[in-house]
Parts: structure tokens; C-alpha cells; sequence
């Protein structure tokens, strides 16, 4: 079977589109792209977006990529940080008035259908060797995001031990609900096209399209954040119709953020298949997979890769005991981008074990838990770890965001926001997460919520949440 990408406004096989990349590619030589050349890539998921990628990655570009949503003044900041010599956007993509060289990518696809027709391949070795050939932000979930600066060869070669461990095939039809300008979302259309598999280019935002997109073009394998997923059972659940669209999926994976249990169990239920975690990071590239034959957790490291967790002493800690998760990888990052657009490289004493800032641990047979952020706070004498909180209420059922605010007498309050469909009263929650902790982790305040506001990324957006717990602390226990 010809692997195809599917998309809204077309259908076409990959030799097909090959052949437009490498046209699209001809049209950015034209416009002074060549190798090096740091281009800025701020544009939304479509078939033209993927075909600008790979033309890039064909001219040996050094791409920044940039979400595009992010607001005018920010990506100037970026083209002056980077010094981005040209961007390659969508005609309503925030820009700003002054900045560098612009080409749409309509504009990209019109040049090349002008293009004569040439049987040639893509070549991605010029790309693969520049020491900058990826610049990407994190997410910014813990403070001002960071341009990180990877190798192309580092990053498709993390892409292979990927789709090793996961199991991806050519036969498979990924559909990646995710934006393409961040790790997760662009690993999954790069594998696509290393595995020679169909790739569904669907409105990730409109879940209801996607999932009948699903139904239509054969979708195997599904990558989404948590957050998606429960959208999908809660739209399932109003229009039952809609599960039979994904009858085909061999695998549920996720990702971008923690997974509770009780939606893993909905989807066991639900399709006799359990929702398949993972993590990595922009930093660090991808880690550790749970796969069809090891759904434990976060699996294990892919092959290459090794995990320890380490105390707060830096000794190394056996299986079960909580701790800082640290990775050695041959794919980590070259560095962050300085200011002045060069690369800060890694501390060398970071090279070997990367402290990734995030708390876990391993089981007996290696497999990851992560329980989030390595970010203590102190109440009334207490070092509290409001994501290890998080971790324990997830565990009985009770979906919370805790966030710490200053506090001069004791330090700092906690508030807690619940996610509820229904949205009862704060104190129709507070036994049932009191019941799950001690008291020293108790709530100052608890705030109901329908749902979480999510960033970007589709994690749960902490600085406004943050402003919320602000407005919020002075009160009195709710």
C-alpha cells in the first residue's frame, strides 16, 4: 500500500508530495535560502506546512520554529534574537511591521506548481549536519520559554529510536493531534516520513473534525495530550457515533503532560485499549515510551538512552524511591540560543546525566513514573511539592492544578483548582481531597473549574492559573 498525507484541502500519495517539497525547495533558493540560512518557520498545521518543513530541511535552512500564535512583539524578539533572515508564515499569522523578509506558504505552493517536473529525491544530509539545523522554544510552563538548538542529525536520529521502541510501521495512518511547531507534534510527522506512513494533517482544535477524519482515512495510531483525549470520551459520550470513527486505532498514544488513571481506564472500557504515556522534552528530545507490550507508566528508555533518579544529596536512588529524573542521551541539545543569536552549549557537567528538573521514579523493571516538576514550596514549616500533590489526587480520582501563592506568615498558601464538568461547590470536594492527603497538604482554598485553560501545547496553562490563584488568595477557605 502507497502511504499517503491526508489533508483537508488535498489527498496525495508520498512520491507526490516528495516531488512538491522539493519544488517548494527550488522556490526558496529563489529567495535567497541556501545552506544555513536561519528561517523562520510560523505557520498552522496543513499539507503546505509539512511541505515547507521538509523543503527546508532539503535546502539545508537552520529552521526556527515558532507557534504560530505567538504574538507579533514576541516573534520580533526571536528574529532578533535568531537573526532570522526570512519567514516562511500563513497571510493572517502575527507579524511584526518591521521584521525580516516574509513568503506565505500559499505563495510557496503557487511557485511551485510553476515548477517543471523532475523525478529528484529529498536530500536532508546538509541539513542533518549543521549544528543549528533546529531551533525550537520550550514551553515556557516554568518561566520565559528558551530557544533550544539541536543538530538535525540528533533529532532524526532520536525520531528512529522512537519509532523503534513504539513500534510505528509503514502500514500505519498516524494522526498527530497536536501543533506541528513543537516537539511532540513535529516528532510525529517526521517519523511519518521516516517510516514511509501515512500522515492525517487534521483541525486539532476542532476534535469533532479530526475524529471523523479518523473514520474516513484509516487512522492506526493517535497521538494527543490528555487534555484531548478527555474532550474526545466527553464528545463521544453526546454523540456515541462518534467512537466507531476510531475502530481502526491499534494505539492511543500520549503526552505534553501528566496522564490520571481514571482516563486510562475510560479508554480500556471504552476500546479495550489503554492509553500509552510517554515523556521527553524539548531539551532532552524523546525518553521513554509505554508500548503495546509494556503499557506500565512511561515505559522504559528507548535503546541509546539511559535513566537514573538522583536525591537531593545527588547519590543515585533504587527502584520506587522518589527523585530527580536524569538522563544520558547521545541526542541531547547543543545548547540554548544566546542573545546575541549563537549557542550557549551545555554545561559539560551536564553532558553525561542531564538533570531534566522533573520528579519520578522506576520500577522494578525500569519503567518511568513522572510525577512532575521539580518546584518545592514551604508552608508552616513543610516542604510541599505541589505536582507530587497533583500525582496523589489523580490517583483518586480528583483532577487538581495546586498552586502555590506568597505568603508572609506561613509561607505560602496553597490553592487548588478542581476540574468539573459539573462544577459543584468547592466544598463538595474538599473531603474528598482531604481524605487523599495529610494534613499538612491540605488546601488553603479550593476553586472549581469546568476545565483547566491550556497553553499552546495543550498542557495546563500555569501562569493563568497563577494570575487566578493571586485574585484568589486573600479569601478565606472556601
Amino acid at each position: 500500500m502507497t502511504a499517503k498525507l491526508f489533508a483537508t484541502e488535498a489527498v496525495q500519495t508520498l512520491p507526490e508530495f516528495e516531488q512538491r517539497a522539493l519544488a517548494i525547495a527550488d522556490a526558496l533558493r529563489e529567495r535567497g535560502v541556501s545552506d544555513g540560512t536561519r528561517v523562520m518557520l510560523k505557520a498552522g498545521n496543513s499539507a503546505g506546512y509539512v511541505g515547507a518543513l521538509l523543503a527546508l530541511m532539503h535546502a539545508g535552512a537552520s529552521i526556527v520554529m515558532v507557534d504560530h500564535q505567538e504574538r507579533a512583539e514576541a516573534t520580533q524578539r526571536i528574529c532578533d534574537r535568531a537573526g532570522v533572515k526570512i519567514c516562511v508564515v500563513d497571510d493572517d499569522t502575527p507579524m511584526p511591521e518591521n521584521g525580516p523578509a516574509r513568503v506565505t506558504v500559499y505563495e510557496l505552493l503557487v511557485a511551485s506548481m510553476e515548477q517543471s517536473p523532475a523525478e529528484r529525491r529529498l536530500s536532508l544530509d546538509t541539513w542533518r549536519a549543521l549544528p543549528d539545523g533546529l531551533i525550537m522554544w520550550s514551553s515556557g510552563s516554568t518561566g520565559e520559554p528558551k530557544g533550544v538548538v539541536k543538530t538535525g542529525a540528533k533529532f532524526l536520529k532520536n525520531l528512529e529510536r522512537n519509532a523503534q521502541q513504539v513500534g510505528h510501521r509503514p502500514d500505519d495512518v498516524l494522526l498527530p493531534l497536536l501543533p506541528f511547531s513543537h516537539q511532540y507534534g513535529l516528532s510525529m510527522v517526521l517519523i511519518a516520513w521516516l517510516v514511509k506512513c501515512s500522515l492525517i494533517i487534521a483541525p486539532y482544535r476542532r476534535l469533532d473534525r479530526a475524529m471523523t477524519m479518523a473514520g474516513t482515512c484509516g487512522a492506526t495510531v493517535v497521538d494527543a495530550t490528555p487534555a484531548s483525549y478527555r474532550s474526545m470520551l466527553n464528545m463521544m459520550g453526546r454523540k456515541p457515533a462518534l467512537a466507531e470513527e476510531l475502530s481502526g486505532v491499534r494505539m492511543f498514544c500520549s503526552g505534553a503532560a501528566p496522564l490520571d488513571p481514571g482516563l486510562v481506564g475510560d479508554y480500556v472500557k471504552k476500546f479495550g485499549l489503554p492509553l500509552l504515556d510517554s515523556y521527553g522534552s524539548t531539551e532532552a528530545g524523546n525518553v521513554s515510551f509505554a508500548t503495546e507490550d509494556n503499557v506500565v507508566a512511561c515505559g522504559r528508555a528507548v535503546q541509546g538512552l539511559k535513566l537514573r533518579i538522583v536525591g537531593e544529596e545527588g547519590g543515585v536512588l533504587p527502584s520506587g524511591e522518589v527523585g530527580e529524573i536524569q538522563v544520558h542521551s547521545p541526542d541531547l541539545m547543543e545548547g540554548y540560543l544566546a542573545e546575541d543569536g549563537t549557542v550557549a552549549t551545555v554545561d559539560p557537567d551536564k553532558t553525561d546525566w542531564y538533570p531534566t528538573g522533573d520528579f519520578g521514579y522506576l520500577d522494578g523493571g525500569d519503567n518511568l513514573f513522572v510525577l512532575g516538576r521539580k518546584s518545592a514550596v514551604h508552608r508552616n514549616g513543610h516542604t510541599l511539592y505541589p505536582e507530587i500533590i497533583e500525582h496523589k489526587l489523580a490517583a483518586g480520582g480528583c483532577l487538581a492544578k495546586v498552586v502555590p501563592v506568597p505568603d508572609e506568615q506561613r509561607g505560602c498558601q496553597l490553592v487548588f483548582f478542581v476540574e468539573d464538568e459539573q462544577q459543584r461547590e468547592p466544598r463538595a470536594w474538599r473531603e474528598p481531597i482531604t481524605s487523599l492527603l495529610p494534613d499538612f497538604e491540605h488546601p488553603n482554598r479550593i476553586h472549581v473549574l469546568e476545565r483547566f485553560p491550556l497553553n499552546r501545547n495543550g498542557k495546563p496553562d500555569k501562569r493563568q492559573l497563577e494570575q487566578l490563584a493571586l485574585d484568589l488568595a486573600p479569601g478565606a477557605k472556601a
